[in-house]
């Protein structure tokens, strides 16, 4: 029997099969250069892989960012003043912006910017992309990383984001947009976009811009303007044609794009297209910024009565997205400014007159239906003088204090020597030996009030007294009906308390410092036969859309009969007509006007007259900051300087002018009667 052998244990080999690897790279069984080059598979895989990572890195960021809060350059405003006329003075704040609803924003006006920048607004996510991509490879190349962005997008930017250009804030933009997108409608979208976009000028939002560029609010603008602000939404200083030959013709060109993507679009028929064949060319450059000129006292005159009508304080209207629309007149104010000048080149020459340097003027009207302050003159500048002369208390009255001691005496009588109360009228005489006589009613030659006792020697009645600046009776008829009811009459017809001065013998004479808003409206009670109406400046303060309250004209009041005033208004027409302002009369018919004398301090000269409808104050004073009052004497080159001179001449050049022509005239009056003893209770 054969045994088979077994071969030695020392032969035996075993050899296992060699290793699967992950990524086959460098390529096995390949010889050179292929052995380098990946396979399909292996490009494929690593694709895939990066892909996956991407949208995993995407994934994690998106649920990280989050819609953060607004940035606070978005959600600043300005606070804008308006006119009389509803058309805007004024945008102040930080930012100049003015937040409207997309509902007073023209459809045409939207649909220009939807065709200027994002033609798939309605249909897309919010996001595109092709930008994020283009951001991407502009960072690799080292170049800015702005792209093409859609409203959204920019929305993104300009309410949530800084302005940087990084790969990091694109990002960001994008993960927003996406939940914008997803979380709020495409109109509340379009509303922000428009509202927060920079247009050249200063201006942010739609509202801003369409006052910047044409004057007018935002739902005013037509199709072809807003094409043109479509056009700026690329860039504002680029496509202003107020900057120059090339920005006009860039800007043109894009603005005709505009209206031909809409018709392409859509948006707009080729019928209507075919309307809007001339540029919409701008205004010249908006100053609607400014505070220069009178704009300056006007909007602190308004500021300071919204904060004493309101609860609203500084902090509150610094945050700003108020809309305050006041009781000035914009042609009345420019008037007044002018009227001012043109008096002050002729006569003051500070150069080579001593007496002429330190000139101030300070004027006002006043409506006397209602107490709406129609126009202010301040000073030069609001923005190199600060103190509003039209507002300032420190400048004596002098003799137009003088009607408000006959108003007094007419209303209350006086004290007679033997104690008893005596009835006062126009025509009231103090005697050689002081004593105050009842007098003869006025009667009533062509129009005008004329004194019985006119031409009677010895006999100079109130009426004359007032018309000649003499200050005699005045002061004795003032301590004759009570210093304290000549101060309540003042006060009541609308001078403030606090500028009344101390109850002394020459109280009566106008030692006291109303201003010349005061002034103005204390006159107006005369005209408004006695109804006292408190001068204000704001008609309705609006927050958006929503009104602020406390914003009806103040309550009106009676303050003296009826008589009392139209016996006021009887002296005054006489002593108009000894003043500069006595041609007027040719213009306006009847007036009534005082003004401070020869017999006056001569610390500041006034002139206050009023017609059926306005009410005007002039003051002219000389001052140095911290100094008293300088003299008036020698300015002008005159040897005294009287209301009846500069202010008068101020006055009625201001109220003759072509716009406020149409001045209703006094209402007629009928000769007073002589009052009889009234109470002094």
């Amino acid at each position: 029997m054969s045994v088979e052998t077994q071969p030695p244990r020392s032969r035996l080999r075993w050899s296992a099969p060699p290793r699967r690897r992950l990524i086959d790279y460098p390529r096995r069984g390949r010889q050179g250069l292929r052995r380098w080059l990946p396979s399909w598979k292996l490009l494929l895989g690593a694709l895939s892989t990066a892909v996956a990572a991407l949208l995993a890195l995407f994934a994690a960021v998106y649920a990280y960012v989050d819609i953060p809060s607004e940035n606070a350059a978005a959600r600043q405003e300005a606070n804008v003043y308006y006119w009389a006329d509803g058309t805007q003075m004024v945008s102040v704040g930080a930012v100049n912006r003015q937040n409207v609803p997309l509902s007073r924003i023209p459809v045409s006006v939207r649909n220009a910017a939807i065709a200027a920048e994002n033609a798939g607004f309605y249909e897309d996510s919010g996001v595109s992309v092709s930008g994020l991509a283009r951001a991407a490879a502009n960072m690799a190349r080292g170049r800015e990383t702005q792209g093409g962005s859609t409203i959204t997008q920019q929305y993104v930017k300009n309410t949530y984001l800084s302005q940087e250009q990084t790969l990091s804030r694109k990002v960001q933009e994008f993960c927003i947009a996406l939940k914008l997108d997803s979380r709020t409608t495409k109109d509340d979208i379009l509303q922000g976009y428009l509202n927060t976009s920079w247009f050249g000028r200063g201006a942010y939002g739609i509202q801003a811009a369409a006052d910047a560029y044409y004057g007018i609010a935002a739902e005013k603008l037509n199709p072809s303007q807003g094409a043109f602000m479509a056009a700026l939404l690329k860039g504002g200083n680029d496509y202003d044609p107020a900057l120059g030959a090339g920005h006009r013709r860039r800007a043109q060109e894009r603005w005709s794009w505009i209206l031909d993507r809409q018709v392409e679009l859509g948006l707009m028929s080729a019928e209507e297209r075919a309307r809007y064949t001339v540029f919409p060319a701008p205004r010249a450059q908006s100053k609607s910024t400014n505070l220069s000129g009178q704009t300056g006292y006007l909007v602190d005159i308004a500021k300071r009565y919204v904060k004493k009508r309101t609860d609203l304080t500084d902090a509150d209207l610094d945050r700003g997205g108020y809309r305050i629309h006041t009781t000035f007149d914009r042609a009345a104010v420019q008037q007044l400014d002018r009227s001012v000048r043109e008096v002050l080149t002729r006569h003051i020459d500070p150069k080579t007159r001593a007496a002429d340097r330190h000139v101030q003027v300070g004027a006002a009207s006043v409506r006397p239906d209602d107490g709406a302050i129609v126009a202010v003159y301040g000073g030069p500048d609001a923005t190199t003088h600060f103190t509003n002369n039209a507002d300032t208390s420190g400048v004596p009255a002098g003799s137009v204090f003088k009607p408000f001691v006959l108003a007094a005496a007419l209303q209350h009588g006086a004290v007679a020597d033997d104690g008893s109360v005596r009835a006062v009228s126009t025509e009231s005489t103090f005697d050689e030996s002081g004593r105050l006589t009842t007098g003869l009613p006025p009667v009533r030659q062509d129009g005008v009030f004329v004194s019985p006792l006119a031409g009677t020697r010895g006999s100079l009645t109130l009426r004359r007294a007032m018309a000649d600046g003499f200050n005699a009776p005045f002061e004795r008829l003032g301590s004759a009906t009570g210093l304290s009811r000549v101060e309540d009459m003042a006060v009541g017809a609308g001078m403030l308390r606090s500028s009344m001065a101390p109850r002394t013998g020459e109280f009566p004479l106008g030692t006291s410092s109303p201003s010349a808003i005061r002034v103005a409206g204390s006159y107006a009670t005369f005209a408004s036969d006695g109804v006292r109406h408190e001068p204000y400046s704001v008609t309705r303060v609006l927050r958006g859309d929503d009104p602020v309250a406390g914003f009806t004209p103040p309550a009106s009041r009676r303050v003296m009969n009826p008589e009392v005033a139209l016996g006021v208004t009887s002296v005054l027409e006489d002593t108009a007509f000894g003043t500069a302002a006595a041609p007027a009369a040719t213009a306006l018919g009847r007036f009534a006007g005082a003004a401070t004398g020869r017999s006056d301090t001569q610390r500041a000269a006034w002139f206050a007259g009023y017609t059926g409808n306005l009410s005007t104050a002039v003051t002219m004073f000389r001052s140095q900051p911290g100094k008293p009052l300088l003299p008036m004497a020698g300015t002008g080159g005159e040897g005294s300087v009287r209301g009846s001179l500069f202010p008068a001449r101020i006055w009625a050049d201001y109220m003759t002018s072509d716009p406020l022509r149409k001045v209703a005239p006094l209402p007629a009056a009928a000769p007073e009667a002589v009052p009889t003893a009234p109470s002094r209770g």
